[in-house]
């Protein structure tokens, strides 16, 4: 049965099996989580209990990090790698496997990749420039020690050239002994310019135990292979399994701008030598030949970092049967060409959305998602392009305060980053804690703390449902966005100051604005996009009428915004292309130049030639569309006409009706996750860009599915649909005939029960204890209620209500919740009706209601704010870590004593709404 199971799965990833049903679910379609492990003081009957405990909730996968560890508890703690850790790790891997889950592993403690065993030598290098002049003539003494005092001991004198007015360079390095320069020099003033070799000096943050040390050189094959060694030589040791996945962090190696073979490395690729342009090089003034070569420089960065680390990580993980798993932002890379280097590619969101979802609770004590959808959509363009089947995410980093984030607040995040392309998300994240520590227990200072010790694990099973059926269907068939969009990183690091320039995602405003304006425009006028960097698109080709990337992806059109530089052999690719009967649309202006300033002027004049073919266009405000060969090359500044003549029909529901959306292929349709992430829903004929005759809904809160109703209108497929505000649903279209149950459409009677009276109110639990029943007639935030504990407790209580049903004629009934704070279980009549945990706080529960009185029973769990309050206004010693300890939003360790009372429970709204089944 399991055999068969995981065929099933096998057929929906690679598209050739169309689901009817809800799709198979694989451990992947489940959700995952960073589990950290707080200074490696782990034992054996807390991780089994911690895993089983994870296993019952619904988690997937399970990412080992270890992390800086607890006061009190060093006498406990396991060295990263030791054979005492291995054996925490086998039966890691070994309980897990019993619960059919899966063990991912950070290749290393904290983040990012370094530790005890990385040499000075192997260790993040930079590099350091000193000038001198001298007047020639004479001979000259120079003494050229490094003059920063941290980099005395450490830098190493790499190269020393000179410089005069008449253009002449000479490398005078071999006149250095001992940092002593001695040379006499041709008349007349000489600047002399010495490289040094230093060392950032960076050590691993929030390392564990036996993983402090220094942060490796990621752009040296040799610091990455050694670094590598080892975990072989620790697994082989103990014969420990290699993981299935291997994971590494945000890239935030800072400073890291150099290696000691990048001269050389630069004359190989770029075609000259860096050293006799130094003074172009160090220019602040940035002219036009200093930012030329600032560009190859960071490409060479680039091109380091892909092959000698990520590549070189992935390959030697594959020789172990594992895989990759990378977040690639942060890094000075070209994000497309870093993402795709790996097995999966992982996003982050890092804060909280606002979309003004009605109903949804709104904190002040928020951070600002840094990450939209422009951010999201690297990880999944890049794996999209490559063919590769899973698009991971870092997810609900700090969406709010600590003990302030409910469930509903984060759907809508998820959702988003569902419709940017994710399809196997990863919690941020789920500390370890043994099950005798004292709440709130073990605890990271920026997650969202997933974990049985945060009483949203109460319900967060309905959660991890939702996660899993949204994703066995996003896992499934193939990506079907309608353009490729044109990266444009010679731009972005032509227009950019400085000289190392990392893409994270805290700075991408500032790093790509214009890119990032590209991408809202194209989105807003109903289409979807991937972006595509220019090494892929050189391996792009024409098929069948569709562009076709390397991993098999089709796309319609190739969008180029509006850039000024291009490699001449991209620009001859996407000519060649057009000729053959493709479509290609350049926004504003056609690429203007090559990047770059290695042999320019041949480069420029294969450019020209090229160019030159180019339809010729007097008016780029015009929306025109040239024949060209067998293709189409389109130009105009007005996206939507633009776009318009590419024949691309965009989708209705993101340009009529504000809803977000993905599309995907299978074997015999396409199917799309629907979100409204907006102030308002759609009840409404909907027109779908494809045209398969059947569609069918999927509801991935309830697991409700059905038969749509549909219609052809001007040769174009309708569905109907109904989504309020907050909502999602999964829309399947077939290219043949489904027998099923048709969906059950709703209409709201005009009259609805209000259940504002007669409630009472005790607790299933309560920390502190609150004993009693209360008979509160409203239904109000328990806060309110006349007990010492009401407002300072974590809990869960037991709203109760006996009512009559009156005799309407309704095919089912709405439970409406209100201002629900925060998630809620329901039972009528004894019987489980279902987890309420997001806006719109609705469910039917007509089947569980019958005539006369009715007991309906809430179950409303609350947030740990109001408890973790108190334990600061009693000064409780609760924030017992190492290291960064435990601080806020602002990073420092504020007390959550003056926090005001946060409500919980029922807070009015609650009635029963007759519907009519349409």
């Amino acid at each position: 049965m399991k055999k068969n199971t995981l065929l099933i799965g096998l057929l929906l990833v690679s598209g050739t099996l169309a689901a009817q049903d809800w799709p198979a679910v694989q451990t992947e379609a489940r959700p995952g989580s960073r589990w950290w492990w707080m200074g490696n003081t782990v034992d054996i009957p807390n991780l089994t209990y911690n895993i089983d405990e994870y296993a019952k909730a619904g988690l997937g996968t399970l990412e080992v990090t270890p992390i800086y560890g607890v006061q009190g508890m060093d006498d406990k703690e396991l060295k990263f790698l030791s054979p005492e850790w291995t054996t925490m790790l086998k039966h890691t891997q070994a309980e897990a496997n019993k619960n059919g889950m899966q063990i991912d592993m950070n290749t290393g403690t904290g983040w990012p990749f370094g530790g005890p065993e990385v040499t000075l030598e192997d260790a993040a290098t930079k590099a350091i420039f000193q000038e001198y002049k001298i007047e020639g003539g004479e001979e000259n003494i120079l003494n050229l020690e490094v003059k920063d005092p941290k980099q005395a001991k450490v830098a190493k004198l790499n190269k020393v050239m000179t410089y005069n007015a008449q253009g002449q360079k000479l490398d005078i390095t071999s006149k250095v002994k001992d940092y002593r320069l001695t040379w006499k020099a041709p008349k007349g003033e000489w600047r002399i310019i010495a490289l040094y070799i230093g060392k950032t000096q960076q050590k691993v943050k929030r390392a564990a135990p036996g993983g402090e040390g220094y942060v490796m050189n990621h752009l040296d094959k040799g610091s990455v292979k050694r670094y590598l060694d080892k975990f072989d030589r620790a697994f082989q040791r103990d014969k420990v399994a290699y993981p299935k996945t291997f994971f590494n962090d945000s890239y935030e190696v800072y400073q890291a701008d150099w290696t000691p073979t990048l001269l050389e490395e630069f004359a190989r690729r770029r075609g000259y030598k860096l050293e006799n342009y130094f003074p172009e090089f160090l220019d602040e003034k940035r002219p036009e030949i200093t930012t030329r070569i600032i560009t190859d420089y960071r490409e060479t960065i680039s091109d380091l970092l892909i092959e000698n680390f990520t590549r070189q990580w992935t390959t030697w993980a594959h020789k172990h049967g594992s895989i990759t798993r990378n977040q690639g932002h942060g890094s000075p890379a070209n994000l497309i060409d870093v993402y795709a280097s790996v097995d999966i590619p992982e996003c982050e969101g890092f804060g909280l959305s606002q979309f003004h979802i009605k109903g949804l609770r709104q904190d002040s004590l928020t951070r600002k998602n840094d990450s939209d959808i422009s951010m999201l959509k690297y990880a999944s363009s890049a794996a999209h392009i490559t063919g590769k089947p899973y698009t991971s995410s870092e997810t609900f980093t700090w969406l709010t305060e600590h003990f302030r984030t409910s469930l509903s607040q984060c759907k809508p995040d998820m959702d988003l980053m569902f419709v940017s392309g994710v399809n196997h998300m990863f919690f941020h994240g789920t500390p370890y804690s043994p099950k005798e520590a004292e709440w709130p227990g073990w605890l990271f200072y920026a997650t969202i703390n997933m974990s049985p010790t945060n009483s949203i694990w109460r319900d967060a099973p309905a959660f991890f449902q939702y996660i899993t059926r949204c994703q066995s269907f996003l896992q499934m068939g193939k990506p079907d966005n309608d353009f490729l969009v044109y990266l444009p990183v010679y731009d972005m690091w032509e227009e950019q100051p400085g000289r190392l320039l990392l893409f994270d995602i805290h700075q991408m405003a500032k790093r790509a604005p214009k890119f990032i304006k590209t991408i809202h425009q194209i989105t807003s006028n109903g289409y979807d996009v991937d972006y595509i960097s220019d090494k892929y698109l050189q391996n792009t080709r024409y098929e069948g009428g569709n562009l076709r990337t390397e991993g098999g992806s089709n796309y319609k059109a190739i969008i180029v915004p509006a850039v000024k530089y291009m490699p001449e052999k991209v620009l001859a690719h996407l000519v060649s292309l057009a000729k053959q009967g493709a479509t290609i649309v350049f926004m504003e202006n056609y690429p203007k130049d090559v990047p770059g300033f290695g042999n320019l002027e041949s480069r420029r004049n294969a450019f020209t030639k090229v160019q030159k073919q180019l339809p010729d266009i007097s008016d780029f405000n015009q929306s025109i569309s040239s024949s060209f060969g067998k293709g189409h090359i389109i130009t105009g500044t007005d996206y939507a006409a633009t776009l318009g003549k590419c024949k691309v029909m965009p989708e209705e529901m993101k340009t009529n009706f504000g809803l977000q959306y993905i599309r995907r292929q299978h074997s015999t349709g396409h199917h799309y996750f629907i979100s409204s992430l907006q102030d308002k829903g759609v009840d409404n004929w909907i027109t779908l860009s494809v045209n398969e005759p059947t569609a069918m809904l999927f509801d991935p809160m309830t697991g409700e599915k059905g038969k749509a109703q549909t219609r052809i209108k001007d040769g174009k497929l309708q569905v109907y649909l109904q989504l309020q505000s907050g909502e999602s649903v999964i829309l399947q279209t077939f290219d043949h005939p489904v027998e099923t149950q048709t969906w059950k459409y709703i209409q709201e009677q005009p009259v609805s029960l209000s259940l504002d009276h007669d409630w009472t109110l005790r607790f299933v639990q309560s920390t502190p204890a609150i004993e009693g029943t209360f008979a509160i007639d409203s239904p109000t935030s328990w806060t309110e209620i006349n007990h010492p504990n009401a407002k300072i407790n974590m809990g869960t209580g037991l709203y109760s209500l006996e009512t009559v049903l009156p005799a309407l004629n309704a095919d089912d009934w709405i439970l409406d919740l209100g201002d629900l704070r925060e998630s809620a279980r329901i039972r009528i009549n004894g019987k489980e009706a279902g987890t309420v945990w997001a806006a719109p706080f609705r469910l039917k529960v007509g089947k569980y209601l019958q005539p006369g009185k009715n007991l309906i029973e809430i179950e409303v769990t609350n947030l740990p704010a109001n408890r973790i309050a108190e334990l600061d206004r009693q000064n409780v010693p609760w924030r017992k870590f190492k290291e960064i300890n435990f601080v806020g939003l602002n990073y420092k360790k504020n007390k959550y004593d003056s926090w005001e009372v946060l409500p919980s429970g029922l807070n009015g709204g609650v009635k029963l709404i007759p519907i009519t089944i349409l």
